[in-house]
């Protein structure tokens, strides 16, 4: 399934070897939340893995991949691959890359609600139909929420977000996990990406059955 996923995530799927490169109409399209993804790419955790960006960009950005040494090529993509693509005023990203096929068996934790419903934060609003929400027993107040992204029915990234107030209860990879095994139960692949620096969102996917097995992505981000 995650091989699926990744053909039509990126536009193909394997790499032959090393950074292939290739030219995805998606790339021209917009995603899930209506805003654009002009670069993607996914490597696994000995390297080899697809970058995906528009058809009119592939061949100057597959030129400047072959003539780069591997190990220079990620600093070389930072600099040079936004302005090869259209849009030198964004930056380029490289994340932690999960999925899971066996999310973690933890107890249930929040409610499905509508993503338009009352009280919950605006970071949580964009995602389509229902969010997963965990509230304070008794007020209802809001403590922690997942949203899902729709990249394609094979693959849905999960999103998630605690309040201060309620970190450190356990409240996050439950909710993920939960997320997770409704994700999986539908016949698709849960994807969790998080910054390599946001140890605390590692923790998370760690104990909701996300490993961590060297895989990236690689992606364009807003502006520096």
């Amino acid at each position: 399934m995650l091989d699926r996923f990744l053909r039509v995530w990126l536009g193909s799927w394997p790499s032959p070897g090393g950074l292939a490169v290739v030219g995805s109409p998606l790339r021209d399209k917009p995603r899930w939340d209506g805003g654009e993804q002009r670069a993607l790419g996914v490597t696994d955790g000995a390297g080899n893995g697809v970058l995906s960006v528009p058809p009119a960009a592939r061949d100057a950005v597959a030129a400047l991949v072959a003539r780069t040494a591997p190990g220079d090529l990620e600093a070389v993509l930072a600099e040079r691959l936004p302005a090869l693509v259209g849009r030198p005023e964004q930056h380029f990203f490289t994340g932690v890359f999960r999925w899971s096929d066996a999310p973690a068996d933890l107890p249930d934790e929040g409610a499905w609600e509508p993503s338009d419903g009352p009280g919950l934060p605006e970071w949580l609003r964009p995602f389509p139909g229902e969010v997963l929400v965990a509230r304070a027993p008794g007020t209802g107040e809001y403590l922690a929420g997942v949203g899902l992204k729709p990249h394609d029915p094979t693959g849905i990234e999960i999103s998630v977000g605690t309040t201060e107030a309620a970190r450190g209860r356990g409240l996050a990879r439950r909710l993920v996990a939960r997320a997770a095994r409704r994700i999986a139960g539908a016949g698709a692949v849960p994807i969790y990406l998080h910054d390599p620096a946001n140890t605390a969102s590692a923790h998370v996917a760690v104990a909701s059955g996300f490993p961590d097995l060297g895989w990236k992505v690689h992606a364009l981000a807003g502006a520096a």
